[in-house]
């Protein structure tokens, strides 16, 4: 495994923290970090709330790339509250591939830290409707 995930895992480790914001509303259960194509990395964590409205920890991070104008992702590392494979859920992938519509197979995830077990998001969302 190289340095860069090491970093990027030990970015998110570093947010994950698990609280309740309100009766309500919890954050910090799940943390992401996303390495931009600049080789930033960037950090989020999942809110979560008693409707829609919560947002998983990596579209946190992306959006946190997002707002600090950038819109690339090399990589993506998500560590869920058991600790093992984190890949992202359909709206992650959903929002990946519409921000990188002709290189979103590219995305490096990372499947499981402990195993060093890297996939590309092509491998998991091979044949989306945008390609059509």
């Amino acid at each position: 495994m190289d340095k860069i995930w090491e970093e990027m895992y030990a970015a998110a480790k570093a947010v994950m923290a698990s609280r309740q914001i309100s009766e309500f509303v919890s954050a910090g259960d799940v943390s992401a970090a996303v390495l931009s194509k600049s080789g930033r990395i960037y950090t989020g964590v999942c809110i979560d709330t008693c409707s829609t409205l919560g947002i998983c920890a990596e579209r946190n991070a992306i959006f946190n790339m997002i707002t600090n104008g950038e819109n690339e992702i090399a990589r993506v590392l998500c560590i869920p509250p058991v600790e093992g494979k984190g890949a992202p859920c359909g709206a992650c992938r959903e929002l990946m591939v519409q921000l990188m519509p002709k290189s979103y197979k590219d995305i490096e995830i990372m499947l499981d830290y402990s195993k060093g077990t890297v996939i590309t998001l092509g491998e998991i969302t091979p044949e989306w409707w945008i390609d059509y």
